[in-house]
């Protein structure tokens, strides 16, 4: 089982990351539907690499152009004289609320936040949040047309996705349709943003390995991060081609119908909102509930 646990959540991990479902939601639910055991942390740093790597080479054509920019506006004493050097900054700028955050909570996130309750929660909440900005936002700015003000309010946007089950992409799509981009802009500035952020992240959660106990080989965990990255590189390139002429609409009853589902789950019993999280030891049953761990069926 594995190569298969593998395989399946490298697949998970790479559809997810890139769409505003979120991948954290999908990686804790997965292997409490199969009965799995929570791969924890570490093992989630390392299959996104996979999808860092995948936003890299998706876009490794921006961001020459925006470091290269970057790079002239500062020799040539004029940091926003073009509309790329301005932009490369938007994403410098972005980025820096959610590494604040992310220091500042990063117990939380790694914990007690990690629970199916608050997933569940985030899911609908943030389903809400996107449906109010798909239906009130102009959608009819374009990434030239971005201030200060949006590199900023947006970086805000993509710090709540440190709660788990709300979505990186899904947080900062949403800032950026509040702010009144088209969809399409506001998708590939979110994943402009999300380079530095995720880049970031996976390296420095990669600390887990020093003392994590990961259920998988080492040839596993590539075999994951191989998924990742070639699944994530097809869920970038779809989400930009169907956000070019389709709402979001599709995204916020997903994330309804799942948050509704796992409620009804865990108050039925049927999902335990916190197991696999005790540091990586094998889950715990709910109380009241047989000691084997069952597979719930939706």
């Amino acid at each position: 089982m594995g190569l298969l646990r593998a395989v399946v959540l490298g697949l998970v991990q790479g559809i997810t990351e890139f769409l505003p479902i979120s991948s954290t939601a999908h990686l804790r639910i997965t292997p409490e539907l199969f009965g799995w055991q929570d791969p924890g942390a570490a093992f989630d740093a390392i299959i996104q690499l996979g999808t860092v790597a995948a936003v890299l080479v998706y876009f490794r054509h921006d961001i020459v152009s925006l470091f290269r920019a970057w790079v002239d506006g500062l020799v040539s004493r004029n940091p926003l004289g073009t509309t790329q050097s301005r932009l490369a900054w938007y994403v410098l700028v972005g980025t820096l609320p959610v590494v604040v955050f992310g220091f500042a909570f990063k117990h939380a996130i790694e914990t007690s936040l990690r629970s199916l309750y608050v997933i569940a929660w985030a899911m609908i909440g943030l389903a809400l949040l996107l449906a109010a900005a798909e239906w009130t936002a102009r959608h009819a700015r374009r990434l030239d047309d971005m201030t200060w003000t949006d590199g900023i309010v947006i970086g805000f946007w993509q710090a709540v996705a440190l709660i788990p089950g709300s979505s990186r992409s899904g947080t900062t799509l949403t800032g950026g349709l509040w702010r009144g981009l088209r969809r399409a802009d506001a998708a590939r500035y979110s994943f402009l943003l999300s380079i530095p952020a995720t880049t970031a992240a996976g390296l420095f959660e990669l600390r887990h390995l020093r003392h994590a106990s990961i259920p998988f080989t080492p040839a596993e965990l590539v075999v994951a991060a191989v998924v990742a990255f070639a699944s994530g590189m097809l869920a970038i390139g779809g989400l930009l081609r169907y956000l070019r002429t389709r709402t979001t609409l599709v995204f916020i009853v997903y994330r309804l119908v799942l948050g509704a589902t796992l409620l009804f789950l865990l108050n039925a019993g049927r999902l335990r909102p916190d197991a696999g999280l005790d540091e990586g030891g094998p889950p715990q049953p709910a109380p009241g509930a047989s000691a084997a761990p069952a597979k719930a069926r939706p």
